[in-house]
């Protein structure tokens, strides 16, 4: 009997396989959904800082992007809807030297979660929040979001949308975070150096990262995805160090990306130790 040594031959490992729980592949994203790009690039960024695992966690809430917390190989916490950056804040205050990562989406981070965001911003919180827009609801049925652009169709908003959306990198830097940029799927390399550049200083940071959801606000918008990438290839523009006013989301005149804001800010637990340790000292 000959054996194929085709059979015989190791198959090759994934260079991303050490931080993926591979028991839980396949994942639920859909075709032509742009969060597996966005969370390949966040697991290259946390590969590339050197950094032990052992020192990393990651956070997340409700939704399609929420879900990343799930398929990595590190301590990681699949949260309440739009309650990932408190169980983040706790956990760095609990112990920090951690890196924590919060990976989810728009709906989850700016709509139920906003309030706690703005304020981990004024805090300067040491956390790195990365969010996945798709500018939708996508996992519960494709309602309108925070983020839904005016006149877009959603589930909820049949005729269009009436309301002005959040411009996030605007509001982050508003509320007093650290670090911010913008980057769409089309930008990976860009987009994992500004993960990486987030996860290695110290503050609030806070990358967007658009995002095409070919189900939900595609299908209602008539946007197919390789019409969602082409937008993202010729109506972005490449401002590193743009005013956030700019950085609203129209492709008709152009959206700006890049890295806006990169300060030194007193953190939150710079302040609690100058606080608080002299007290412990006593």
């Amino acid at each position: 009997m000959t054996t194929n040594p085709k059979k015989l031959a190791k198959q090759p490992e994934h260079p991303l396989d050490d931080l993926i729980r591979t028991d839980r592949i396949p994942h639920i994203w859909c075709p032509g959904c742009g969060i597996g790009t966005v969370f390949s690039s966040c697991l290259s960024a946390i590969k590339a800082t050197g950094i032990p695992y052992n020192k990393f966690t990651m956070v997340s809430g409700i939704g399609c992007s929420a879900r990343g917390a799930g398929y990595i190989k590190l301590d990681s916490f699949h949260t309440t809807h739009g309650r990932a950056i408190p169980f983040a804040t706790g956990i760095k205050m609990a112990n920090p030297e951690l890196k924590v990562i919060v990976f989810s989406g728009d709906g989850d981070l700016f709509a139920i979660g906003g309030n706690h965001f703005i304020h981990a911003a004024r805090r300067n919180m040491d956390l790195t929040v990365i969010c996945v827009n798709n500018l939708t609801y996508g996992m519960t049925g494709g309602q309108v979001a925070a983020t839904t652009p005016s006149m877009a169709k959603s589930t909820t908003t049949p005729l269009g949308n009436p309301d002005a959306p959040f411009n996030l990198p605007l509001l982050a830097y508003a509320a007093g975070a650290s670090y911010v940029a913008r980057w769409t799927i089309l930008q990976t390399r860009d987009l994992t150096t500004a993960i990486n550049e987030a996860i290695s200083r110290k503050g609030f940071s806070f990358i967007e990262v658009l995002s095409p959801c070919p189900i939900n606000y595609g299908r209602r918008n008539k946007e197919k995805p390789l019409d969602t990438l082409k937008l993202y290839q010729d109506r972005t523009i490449i401002k590193n160090g743009a005013d956030p006013a700019q950085a609203d989301i129209d492709f008709a005149k152009g959206v700006v990306i890049g890295t806006f804001i990169d300060i030194d800010r007193t953190t939150c637990d710079d302040r609690y130790n100058q606080i608080c340790r002299p007290c412990n000292d006593d």
